[in-house]
C-alpha cells in the first residue's frame, strides 16, 4: 500500500477513484448476446453455457432435485451447520424488527389514507459459486425474502464440475425453505430470471452479487421491466484509525476485503503516520499467511493509506468516498459515527470487525458499492416489499377535500379532474351517496 501524506483536497478525487474495471463496452456486448441466446433457446442455451463456463454436463437437468437437496445436510460439518443456524437466527431477529406497521391517517375529517406493505411476488436470488460459494449471501437474501412473504423465490447458482450444487448452499436453502433451485450462473442465469425458460420461472426482481458480467446483466435486465436490488461492483472497505487502534486488527480488516477479489479496494485513513507505517508492515506480514494471498495482493495495488490531520477531515474524506463498509477504529467511535452520511454499513470500535457483518451480527451484507452509498441503502426487508397507498372518503370527506381539488385542477387546466369531484358533490347535494 502506498502512503500519501497530507494530500490537499484538490488531490482527493484522484485518491477516491475506484480500481479500473474491465471496460464495459465489450462486457455489455457479450451480455447482450447471452440475453438474446437465452431468450431464443431457453434451457438449451443454459445447458450449453454450463458446459462452456462451468465444465458441467447437466444430463439430469437444470433443477436441483429433492434427493440432492435432502442429501446436502450430511455433507456439511455439524460445527458449520450450528454456525449457519446461529447466523440465520441473528439475521432473522434484526430483519424481523423492520416489519412495517400499517397506520391509518385521517388527513381531514372523513378523508382516510393508509399504506400497506405487499411482498414482491416473484424474486430471483443469484448466489455466486466458484472458488468461494457465498452461502452467507443466501442467508442475507433468503431471510428477508421469506420474512416479507414473497410467494415465489427462485435461487440460481452455478453448478460444480460434477453437475452438483455446493452442499453448503443447498443446506442453507433447505434451512430457509427455498426449494426452487436452478443450476445456472453468470449472465445467463440473470437472463433466464428476467425472461423465463422451461426450467427457470421469470421473476419481478433480481437480487445478489456477481462478477462484472453478472453486474452488467442485472443492469440489462432492468430494460426488460425487471427490478434489481442495486448497482453493485467490487467489494470495498474504508478504515479510519487513530493512534488507539491496533495495527494487526486494522491490517486484518483491510485484508478481509482485499481477499474478495483482485478488483476489491481498501483505503486506510489515519492522523498518525506511525499507525499507517505499522499497519502497512502488518499487511505485508499477514498477507503471506493467506490462502488467497495472490488475489489480495492484486487488490492492494489499487489500495491507499492516507495521512490526514484530524478525525473531522478523515470523516469528510470518507463521506465523499461513500464506502460500502466503514470501520471506525478510533477512541470515540459513537461520536464520530454521528457525522456519517454516506456509507453502506458502519462498524464501531476496535472489537467490531467488518467480518461480523459479512456473516452473523444480523445486519445485511448486500450493500451499495462504487460510491452508490451516496444514494442507495443496502438490502433490507423493504427491498422485498412494495408499499401501496389507499384512501377512502366519506360524504363529509368529499365535502371537505372536494373544493380543494376543484380549485387546484382548474388552475392546472385539467377540467376532467375537477369534474370527477364536481359530479360527486352535486350528487351529494341532491341526496345521493
Amino acid at each position: 500500500m502506498n502512503i500519501f501524506q497530507y494530500p490537499v483536497q484538490a488531490e482527493w478525487a484522484a485518491l477516491q477513484q475506484r480500481a479500473a474495471q474491465q471496460q464495459a463496452q465489450d462486457v455489455e456486448l457479450r451480455v447482450q448476446q447471452i440475453f438474446e441466446d437465452v431468450r431464443q433457446r431457453g434451457d438449451a442455451a443454459l445447458l450449453d453455457y454450463a458446459r462452456q463456463f462451468d465444465g458441467a454436463d447437466l444430463t439430469a437437468g437444470l433443477r436441483v432435485g429433492p434427493e440432492e437437496l435432502a442429501a446436502a445436510a450430511a455433507q456439511v460439518p455439524s460445527e458449520l451447520q450450528t454456525a449457519i443456524r446461529q447466523a440465520h437466527a441473528n439475521i432473522l431477529r434484526f430483519h424481523k424488527a423492520q416489519i412495517p406497521q400499517e397506520e391509518r391517517v385521517e388527513t381531514m375529517p372523513g378523508v382516510t389514507c393508509w399504506r400497506r406493505a405487499v411482498p414482491v411476488q416473484r424474486v430471483g436470488l443469484y448466489i455466486p459459486g466458484g472458488s468461494a460459494p457465498l452461502f452467507s449471501t443466501l442467508l442475507m437474501l433468503g431471510v428477508p425474502a421469506k420474512l416479507a412473504g414473497c410467494p415465489e423465490i427462485v435461487l440460481c447458482t452455478p453448478p460444480q464440475k460434477d453437475g452438483s450444487v455446493n452442499p453448503i448452499i443447498l443446506f442453507t436453502a433447505q434451512l430457509l425453505g427455498i426449494s426452487t433451485i436452478v443450476k445456472a450462473g453468470g449472465a445467463q442465469a440473470v437472463a433466464a430470471l428476467s425472461g423465463g425458460t422451461d426450467s427457470v420461472p421469470a421473476v419481478d426482481k433480481i437480487f445478489g452479487p456477481g462478477n462484472r458480467y453478472v453486474t452488467a446483466a442485472k443492469q440489462l435486465a432492468t430494460r426488460y421491466g425487471v427490478a434489481i436490488d442495486m448497482p453493485a461492483g467490487p467489494s470495498e472497505v474504508l478504515v479510519i484509525a487513530d493512534e488507539s487502534a491496533t495495527p494487526a486488527f486494522v491490517a486484518a480488516d483491510l485484508l478481509s476485503q482485499a481477499e474478495h477479489g483482485p478488483d476489491s479496494q481498501v483505503i486506510l485513513l489515519s492522523d498518525s503516520l506511525s499507525m499507517l507505517e505499522q499497519t502497512k508492515a502488518e499487511v505485508a506480514r499477514q498477507l503471506q499467511e493467506l490462502p488467497r494471498a495472490e488475489v489480495a495482493a492484486q487488490a492492494l495495488t489499487e489500495s491507499r493509506a492516507i495521512l490526514l490531520r484530524t478525525p473531522e477531515e478523515m470523516l469528510y474524506f470518507s463521506n465523499q468516498y461513500a464506502p460500502e463498509h466503514l470501520i471506525l477504529a478510533v477512541k470515540n467511535p459513537e461520536q464520530l459515527a454521528e457525522g456519517v452520511t454516506n456509507a453502506g454499513s458502519v462498524f464501531l470500535g476496535h472489537l467490531t470487525p467488518e467480518a461480523v457483518g459479512d456473516y452473523a451480527s444480523g445486519t445485511n451484507h448486500t450493500l451499495p458499492t462504487n460510491g452508490y452509498a451516496r444514494n442507495y441503502s443496502g438490502v433490507s426487508l423493504d427491498s422485498f416489499l412494495k408499499k401501496i397507498t389507499f384512501q377512502r372518503l366519506t360524504p363529509e370527506g368529499l365535502l371537505n377535500v372536494g373544493p380543494v381539488v376543484e380549485t387546484m385542477a382548474e388552475a392546472e387546466g385539467l377540467r376532467a379532474h375537477a369534474r370527477a369531484v364536481t359530479l360527486r358533490l352535486e350528487a351529494l347535494a341532491g341526496g345521493e351517496e
